[in-house]
């Protein structure tokens, strides 16, 4: 009977210990998933959860700050995380936080990151939804880094074949590495252009003497210069000597005609100059003419005399002298 009584007593407090460890684990697990505590909700949406689960936890600057309470498909590309935030959070989460979803470690369990705002704006509310970050996920950064090893092999592939070809002295800088002759060559023409570059800059600094000798308000390359004027008469000028170079051109071949038509015995000039009783005829024609002239004067000067007709010529005089006033009054 006694060991019956001692069974039932040991019996009891093993079941009062564990009873109290038991409420003691749940008020330990209670605690940490802020069952027992006063928090508040925030919320944020997601295109990808990344695996994130219900219970993980939500920490800010790196310290535990709350749990995901929840985790609701709003759509095909909208996934909205509830968190519960211990309630001491309302006075140092701000509205411009942004929201992300990482890992604890490399291979650890999904949880969310609050990284702190930067700038002047109030702190968060309960219920205020906050604004997210998605970061790449691992499977996409697989997917990337495979293509980009796709695109590593052909760049070696097409490396390799310029290579063997640059080797072998194909192409143009194959034969610039192995053609020692090509090479010289460059070398001197590289040499030239060193040389053609220091004359070049010689010639324009000598230029820019001249210009800055010149007086562009005197002298008469300063006018030449400066005034559109003189500009556009040179301009003339050299355009009517153009002009007048044709003619001339022009001129001396119709006279190296008419000299070479007088060579070949052609031409009224040949005529004159070879047949010397034409030239007697022309004499005597001319001594007609003259004679002629001479007596028609005579017979002008009788008539002015003559009692007939000079009546007529003092008119024509009077007119003329006349005419003659006119012209003196109005050049003064």
């Amino acid at each position: 009977m006694a060991k019956t009584a001692l069974e039932n007593l040991k019996l009891g407090i093993f079941v009062v210990l564990g009873t109290a460890l038991l409420l003691f684990a749940a008020y330990l697990i209670g605690n940490r998933q802020n069952m027992f505590g006063k928090t508040f909700p925030l919320s944020a949406s997601f295109k990808n959860a990344n695996g994130l689960q219900t219970g993980n936890n939500v920490r800010f600057s790196g310290i535990n700050v709350g749990t995901v309470s929840k985790i609701e498909m709003i759509n095909d590309t909208t996934i909205m995380v509830h968190m519960i935030i211990e309630e001491n959070m309302l006075e140092q989460i701000k509205k411009d936080a942004i929201v992300t979803i990482g890992s604890d470690g490399l291979v650890g369990s999904m949880l969310v990151n609050i990284v702190p705002g930067k700038g002047d704006v109030p702190y968060v509310k309960p219920g205020d939804e906050l604004e997210s970050y998605s970061r790449i996920a691992t499977q996409d950064m697989l997917s990337t880094l495979n293509v980009t090893n796709e695109n590593a092999a052909l760049l070696t592939s097409d490396l390799l074949k310029v290579t063997q070809s640059l080797i072998r002295g194909k192409g143009t800088l194959g034969r610039l590495l192995n053609d020692t002759l090509m090479a010289s060559d460059l070398q001197h023409t590289i040499a030239n252009l060193k040389q053609t570059s220091m004359q070049a800059n010689t010639a324009i600094s000598e230029l820019n003497q001249m210009i800055e000798s010149v007086d562009f308000e005197k002298s008469a390359a300063g006018v030449l210069l400066s005034d559109s004027l003189s500009a556009e008469k040179l301009r003339n000028i050299i355009l009517n000597l153009e002009n007048s170079s044709i003619q001339i051109d022009k001129m001396t071949q119709d006279l190296n005609a008419v000299v070479g038509d007088v060579k070949d015995g052609k031409g009224a000039f040949n005529y004159l100059a070879t047949d010397t009783l034409f030239v007697k005829r022309l004499d005597e024609t001319l001594q007609h003419i003259e004679q002629g002239t001479e007596r028609f004067n005579e017979n002008m000067e009788a008539l002015k005399h003559n009692f007939l007709t000079r009546g007529y010529f003092r008119k024509l005089e009077r007119q003329k002298k006349k005419d003659e006033k006119q012209m003196q009054q109005q050049s003064q």
